[in-house]
């Protein structure tokens, strides 16, 4: 078995095995770039139980993420095992409404409130 396989399968288990995951540069607590805080900030803030993963802590994976999704960049939302997309991606799901949908038909919890806050703010 080859390391990229090794990473295919390290990724593979933890989006299917968490609902929501989302791998990104840093941790949820404490991002290293500005996508990886937006898109950790609204998930945090509208009370989403995320898993992180930091893609700095390993090449392999960092690398590996970006072959498995077929999408260049970092961060990367996965919900239900399913790629979402990047930061501007969720950014606009998040103020059309999208991901609160997204969200509710796949049994995600979050607060709704705080997703009406976020949209309010950016009118």
């Amino acid at each position: 078995m080859t390391d990229t396989t090794t990473a295919q399968d390290q990724i593979r288990q933890t989006v299917s095995s968490n609902d929501v995951v989302l791998f990104m540069k840093g941790t949820k607590d404490m991002p290293q770039c500005g996508f990886s805080s937006r898109v950790a900030g609204v998930l945090n803030y509208m009370g989403v139980n995320f898993r992180d993963v930091n893609v700095l802590a390993d090449a392999e994976l960092r690398q590996g993420i970006k072959d498995f999704s077929d999408w260049p960049t970092i961060p990367q939302l996965y919900v239900k095992g399913e790629f979402v997309g990047g930061c501007d991606i969720i950014t606009e799901m998040t103020l059309s409404g999208e991901l609160d949908t997204l969200f509710t038909d796949n049994g995600i919890a979050f607060d709704t409130e705080a997703a009406k806050k976020i949209r309010e703010a950016n009118e």
